[in-house]
């Protein structure tokens, strides 16, 4: 049946109603009607119609915020939307830039949580009840792009990004994951040769090394440099919870991918949790006690992500690699935990970013403990002693008490880190 809504969407200039929420669905068996009962139980038959993609023209483009954040809410202004492609139209970058802040919304095709594979296709269904027809569109690359928080850099970049994208990746082999390691070795030697015969370069160089003052006594009286990594934290926060803020370690959008303990609770008590670190284990009959279903799931998605913050370790080093080679992460937390301890240019992890990640896990198990842990289980998990995991806590402002015959980890607040110890000159006699 032709009619004048028989035309793809792209070339007509009307614009659609926002659809109303639907109560109830039911289809019959005729070809390309549906049968739909509103909420006054008044039904509808619509005429369904699948509008293919052009290559001349861009599909709609469907995207989440991962933090939170609600476009709606703002009502003086609405936030700037900018969108831009490459040539061949094969990768999109969506910015979302709310007025007066300083922060943006960056999401891509192809980098972040949209790289992970892709089990289903998702499309767009536009329902006009006065035509009684419902267009199913296609989305751009058929995924639902995931917007993360970015603070704003030059804006002159945004607007060369489509242009330049595709100069950007040939000049960083981060991007290429198909490089290889003499190719990247190549390239870097490159570089350094081009870098190196820019005459104006060296000039600008050497002009600002003069200028670098060296406090020769101070690298003479320090022994050693304290290498503090730690989580995003308050120093001057006067409760511990604040100390370390649980919302910037584990974002609004994570949530919904840590709940493999919440759901073991769910089952009998004797279900398998040889999976399990020792940790996570030893609080699960802690947490089936517990009334408040809220706490419940809050304290169960942080044992599920110290789960998989144990496991990543396990998985990047040669000793726990058996034990973590079926375990599962979901592709939002593997991109997180990579974009954090691991370094692009190597397959193992680095020691800074070794001792990143212990700090993140030590932050959590406070957060489960009530700022109040023993730390002999999770010292097993993370395969090392009582004593290098003191020094750890310690860097994280802890302070140890002994309760009950057991030495436990506190946080007292404000936090004060440990300062760095000066070797005292010996006096000539």
């Amino acid at each position: 049946m032709a009619d004048k809504h028989q035309n793809d969407y792209m070339d007509e200039g009307d614009d659609f109603k926002t659809p109303q929420p639907l109560e109830k669905k039911k289809k019959k068996k005729k070809k390309k009607t549906t049968t739909i009962e509103t909420e006054s139980q008044r039904s509808i038959d619509i005429t369904v119609k699948q509008i293919s993609e052009k290559a001349d023209r861009i599909s709609p483009i469907v995207a989440y915020f991962s933090s939170g954040y609600d476009p709606s809410a703002q009502s003086r202004e609405s936030p700037k939307v900018a969108v831009y492609q490459t040539a061949s139209r094969k990768r999109t970058r969506v910015v979302v830039s709310p007025p007066g802040s300083n922060v943006e919304f960056v999401g891509s095709s192809h980098n972040g949580e949209q790289i992970a594979r892709q089990t289903c296709v998702s499309v767009l269904g536009v329902l006009d009840k006065e035509t009684q027809t419902l267009r199913i569109l296609p989305i751009a690359h058929q995924k639902v792009l995931r917007l993360d928080t970015r603070v704003k850099a030059n804006e002159a970049a945004d607007s060369e990004a489509a242009e330049e994208d595709g100069e950007e990746e040939k000049a960083d082999p981060s991007l290429h994951t198909f490089w290889t390691k003499r190719a990247i070795l190549d390239d870097k030697k490159r570089k350094a040769r081009i870098l190196r015969d820019d005459p104006e370069a060296q000039k600008a160089l050497e002009g600002k090394l003069d200028q670098v003052e060296v406090n020769t006594s101070a690298l003479e009286n320090t022994s050693a440099v304290v290498a503090r990594n730690i989580p995003p934290h308050n120093a001057s926060a006067t409760n511990p919870r604040e100390a370390y803020p649980i919302e910037q370690i584990i974002e609004n959008g994570e949530w919904s991918f840590l709940q493999d303990v919440y759901w073991l609770l769910q089952e009998e008590a004797g279900a398998a949790t040889d999976g399990y670190p020792a940790f996570v284990r030893n609080r699960l009959f802690r947490l089936r006690d517990n009334k408040d279903e809220t706490e419940k799931e809050t304290v169960a998605g942080i044992l599920t992500f110290i789960t998989h913050l144990i496991k990543f370790k396990d998985v990047n080093s040669m000793v726990g690699l058996d034990s973590a080679r079926s375990h599962r992460f979901p592709p939002t937390i593997r991109d997180k935990c990579n974009r954090l301890f691991k370094d692009s240019e190597t397959s193992r992890l680095p020691d800074d970013k070794i001792n990143l990640l212990i700090s993140y896990v030590l932050v959590l198990t406070l957060h489960v403990d009530k700022f109040k842990t023993d730390f002999e289980d999770i010292a097993k998990d993370l395969r090392m002693s009582s004593v290098d995991l003191r020094k750890h806590f310690e860097n994280l402002g802890c302070k140890f008490a002994v309760e009950n015959s057991i030495r436990v980890a506190t946080l007292p607040v404000p936090l004060k880190f440990p300062q760095i110890m000066r070797r005292r000159m010996k006096r000539q006699r």
